[in-house]
């Protein structure tokens, strides 16, 4: 057998797909995996949860500063997030929301689902297909300084009109 004729158990397959290479190849063309030998591929033990949860991940998706993309009113809100983000490839990190801390009760409290840069684009989408974003206030757009100050402005004129109605009629 010469150096070039290999048998067909040293062949290069992608752990996650499953797809045959060449020689010579290094990565899975369809999700970016480092390929490995067929017969290694059978020797493998079987993966643990963590290991399942790493090779959903789509590299190309986990790019870039962490994102806010979502928020959840808790622990098992935020994880469920995370597990739809997972199914599609994106990976996702969780914290809870600045301002609210509850020792006594760590699942309680708010939490944040932060995404790499990369991958917010289809976060978005999983969740805008799940409904658990609204559409409109997926994109949060900057308040106006100046629309702020007049709105106070007008509520605090319009309180002081009514105290000061109030104390005229009371007067009388």
């Amino acid at each position: 057998m010469t150096a070039r004729a290999r048998p067909s158990a040293d062949a290069l397959v992608c752990p996650r797909c499953e797809k045959r290479y060449p020689e010579g190849a290094r990565f899975c063309s369809q999700c970016g995996m480092p390929l490995v030998r067929e017969a290694a591929l059978s020797t493998v033990e079987p993966t643990t949860e963590a290991h399942r949860r790493a090779r959903k991940i789509k590299p190309q998706l986990a790019e870039g500063p962490l994102v806010r993309v979502a928020g959840a009113r808790n622990q098992p809100e935020a994880e469920f997030i995370q597990g739809l983000l997972l199914e599609e490839g994106v990976p996702s990190v969780l914290r809870r929301t600045a301002g609210f801390d509850v020792p006594d009760f760590l699942a309680a409290g708010p939490r944040d689902v932060l995404v790499a840069q990369s991958g917010l684009a289809t976060a978005r989408e999983v969740l805008l297909e799940a409904e658990l974003i609204d559409p409109d206030t997926s994109r949060a757009r900057p308040i106006d300084p100046r629309r702020l100050l007049i709105g106070l402005l007008a509520a605090l004129v319009v309180g002081v009109l009514l105290v000061w109605g109030a104390a005229s009629l009371l007067a009388h």
